[in-house]
């Protein structure tokens, strides 16, 4: 678990993912890609991690993923083939807000 602030960045110890905290709740959080905790980008993740079932949805280059409160959104500046989580809540993929009509 670690306190988030804009600007960190996370990657996955199982696949190549990485991604850039945008918004970040005030508590702790636990974040995680491909069912494996994420290290912090300095780190080298341990060789051989493989996504686990039902976590290697992937993550896509620029899009960002949000928690169902959220306080918190992440945006994958690396794709990989594990999906992310928070606390165990699986992140969704954030829509784009529809503009008004111009009628």
């Amino acid at each position: 678990m670690a306190i988030l602030k804009a600007g960190t960045r996370m990657r996955s110890a199982v696949c190549k993912a990485e991604v850039m905290v945008i918004a970040a709740p005030a508590g702790e959080v636990e974040l995680s890609c491909g069912g494996a905790p994420m290290v912090g980008s300095a780190e080298t993740p341990p060789a051989g991690g493989a996504p686990a079932a039902g976590a290697d949805a992937g993550t896509l280059l620029g899009k960002r993923y949000v928690n169902t409160a959220g306080d918190l959104e992440l945006l994958c500046v690396k794709p990989g083939d594990g999906s992310l989580a928070a606390n165990g809540e699986a992140l969704v993929l954030k829509e784009a807000k529809p503009l008004p009509s111009s009628d």
